[in-house]
């Protein structure tokens, strides 16, 4: 009486059991279905784990530290020239060959600061003869540097027209004229080839 109720309340527990697939491999060294993590990922994720912050006060840190590290390396990028950690507006063949239009030529524009400083002293002398030479200077110079700026912008579009067809040229020649403004040590990324370079 015991076995045959022993035996029929066995039965259907074999019958849940799983089936296993014997043709189908399994890794030998993966009895939980899926292949051991390497160390080196092991611990990188015990790291990330460990470095996750607890407190709001942690993560405010912590993203302040990121930002700060990420404004180092656009610094050196800008010195450097290193296209992986410029800012958005500096990155692309587009932006790079625009900057190096610019750099391999003189540009008027550039000695505007210096130009602009001579002009601002001669033109606080009391002197009637050096004021209105001063004026004419201030108008000579916006003239030379609006058409200076319009042959540049003129002579990149094309060349960019011819260099880039297929890409996104939008904005690159207001980008170059922009830098044309600033002297040339001051230039940010630094220039990274000589004038006269041809391109």
């Amino acid at each position: 009486m015991f076995r045959s109720r022993s035996k029929e309340e066995k039965a259907p527990a074999a019958d849940k059991a799983p089936l296993t697939d014997s043709t189908q491999p399994r890794h030998p060294q993966a009895p939980k279905g899926r292949p051991t993590p390497k160390r080196s990922e092991a611990q990188t994720q015990r790291r990330s784990v460990a470095n996750t912050p607890t407190t709001r006060k942690e993560a405010a840190k912590r993203q302040r530290d990121e930002r700060r590290a990420q404004l180092e390396k656009q610094r050196k990028a800008l010195a450097g020239g290193d296209e992986r950690y410029l800012p958005a507006r500096d990155k692309g063949p587009v932006r790079k060959f625009a900057r190096d239009f610019i750099d391999s030529r003189f540009n008027i524009a550039e000695f505007f600061l210096p130009m602009a400083v001579v002009i601002l002293v001669l033109s606080m002398v009391r002197v009637g003869a050096l004021q209105s030479i001063a004026l004419l200077l201030w108008l000579i110079v916006i003239v030379l540097i609006v058409l200076d700026s319009f042959v540049t912008g003129f002579r990149l579009k094309k060349r960019l027209a011819e260099r880039f067809p297929d890409d996104n040229r939008r904005g690159a020649v207001a980008y170059a004229l922009m830098r044309s403004l600033q002297m040339r040590r001051l230039r940010l990324p630094k220039p990274q080839v000589k004038r006269g370079a041809k391109l």
